[in-house]
């Protein structure tokens, strides 16, 4: 039988951390996956890793997917996915990229729920604010290209649609966690309006 593991796509603040943290607060099997970082402040909830580690990697065939963005590299890796679904633990691998979620349902046999977190940009600013970005235009610019991104997906890419801006975390990770327990397909999925 495949693992679970979920994919939650979407814009800079658009809830990712705060979805995952009431994910693990309903059930403690559901871990962040900590993506593999190349450049400045590597540190949790990434883990370090130098260019010559990922390119070993690469060689390897070990690298599912990668990406650049702030000036670093982002890499999801096949013997850290291995590790956490063989403990029993559920990844939570947070996505900015449509390429990222055909990238692992191709590639990684898991029972992938594949969730749309998103928010309109307006509150992308303010929530990068509030939380002390220094880089808010940055931030913007990716959900921009976030936005460009979306317009490439079929319909059917995402298991649930949620509005981080109409519904609080907790209640975004119980339907997370119901569609997960549920099955896909065995229910109406949840489907909030993206303007």
């Amino acid at each position: 039988m495949r693992p679970d593991a979920v994919i939650l796509y979407g814009p800079p603040a658009s809830g990712k951390d705060t979805v995952t943290a009431a994910l693990a607060a309903l059930a403690d099997r559901y871990t962040q996956f900590d993506r593999l970082k190349v450049g400045a402040n590597a540190r949790a909830p990434y883990r370090a890793a130098s260019a010559g580690d990922l390119d070993r990697l690469q060689a390897e065939g070990s690298i599912l997917y990668a990406n650049e963005r702030y000036g670093n590299v982002y890499a999801i890796d096949r013997p850290r996915l291995d590790e956490l679904t063989a403990a029993s633990r559920v990844p939570v691998v947070h996505l900015g990229q449509v390429a990222g979620i055909h990238a692992l349902h191709a590639e990684y046999p898991a029972r992938w729920l594949t969730v749309l977190l998103w928010c309109p940009r307006d509150i992308t600013a303010t929530r990068a604010r509030q939380r002390g970005s220094t880089d808010v235009a940055e931030r913007l610019t990716a959900w921009d290209e976030t936005q460009t991104d979306l317009a490439t997906a079929t319909a059917d890419l995402f298991d649930l649609v949620l509005r981080t801006d109409q519904r609080p975390p907790d209640e975004a990770a119980v339907c997370i966690h119901r569609a997960l327990a549920e099955g896909a397909g065995a229910v109406r999925p949840e489907r909030d309006e993206v303007d």
